[in-house]
């Protein structure tokens, strides 16, 4: 009971939290050219610099950050949930051993149901919030009119059901792998950098480390998280008559993956990964140099440095 409530998952949680707003914050206008590309099939700019140029040009010098508050408040109670999951239920399974591969992945998981859970609603708010009042290329989106966070949740709830909240949230429960990856092969090479010697890893190792567990996260799972922007955006009829959810969603993503590949071809799974990487890869390695300057600090100052690292 002491690891789940204790003061080192806090640090952790808060440290990702602060760590992942401000990476978000630095490359956002990467993210919403993702969003765009993933969403609206029939935008013609394939690069990421294309995109936001025409963005500009379109929709003003701000529309890159449009949708900024909702996608950091959703952000940073996401990375706050999953971060202390992580941490405390390492705490709790290791009791101070020494962590494996299998284990980081295992943990990972669990961590990411709890946080799609919990946090789903917030990320399907975020995505409408973000493509609001957007010019888009294809001419079946519905425009939307929401005032803020709240008048969202409440025309959501109220027009499409309270069910409608978790919209996406089976290719979510997939995509825990993600994280799970990213934080297995972090964590993995972490301690290969280290090689037994409890040390705090330098600034360029943490970022290169970073990078890299994100990249591969990302690629891997990138298909399931274009359905899962397609899905929160609300803008999918689905027709499917299946009494099951469970199946309903499994024929869902079966459709909009194999409507995908019959439009674009494979390549059509992918669409928008280059500015998804760029984004999410350099805002997780920020974010890891960020989370991991910020926790050595805390438990620097609380007298906790050396100990904290040999149970890492």
């Amino acid at each position: 009971m002491n690891e789940v409530f204790s003061y080192e998952s806090l640090v952790h949680a808060v440290s990702g939290a602060v760590g992942s707003v401000t990476a978000m914050t630095v490359f956002f206008p990467l993210d919403t050219a993702r969003l765009r590309l993933q969403v609206d099939e029939n935008r013609k700019a394939k690069s990421t610099p294309a995109i936001l140029a025409e963005i500009v040009k379109e929709e003003g010098l701000l529309a890159p950050y449009r949708g900024w508050f909702p996608v950091i408040c959703s952000l940073c109670c996401s990375n706050f949930v999953y971060f202390y999951c992580f941490h405390c239920l390492k705490a709790s399974w290791l009791k101070g051993k020494q962590s494996a591969p299998s284990t980081d992945l295992i943990i990972g998981i669990v961590a990411g149901v709890v946080n799609v859970l919990v946090t789903t609603p917030l990320w399907v708010v975020n995505t409408r919030l973000k493509l609001q009042g957007s010019k888009f290329h294809n001419e079946d989106i519905r425009p939307t009119n929401y005032s803020g966070i709240l008048d969202a949740f409440v025309q959501i709830i109220r027009d499409e059901g309270v069910a409608a909240l978790w919209n996406g949230t089976f290719p979510s429960l997939l995509l825990v792998l993600n994280p799970a990856i990213q934080f297995m092969i972090y964590e993995g090479l972490k301690r290969q950098l280290r090689r037994g010697i409890p040390r705090e890893l330098s600034s360029l190792e943490v970022f290169v480390i970073g990078a890299i567990a994100k990249a591969i996260a990302t690629t891997v799972t990138y298909p399931l998280q274009t359905i899962q922007s397609i899905l929160r955006f609300g803008q999918y009829n689905n027709t499917s008559t299946e009494k099951s959810k469970l199946l309903s969603s499994l024929r869902t993503i079966k459709c909009l993956l194999v409507n995908r590949v019959r439009k674009y071809g494979m390549l059509g799974l992918f669409k928008g990964l280059e500015a998804k990487l760029l984004q999410t890869v350099l805002t997780a390695a920020l974010m890891f140099l960020l989370y991991e300057k910020i926790a050595s600090c805390t438990f620097r100052v609380m007298g906790l440095s050396n100990n904290h690292y040999k149970r890492r």
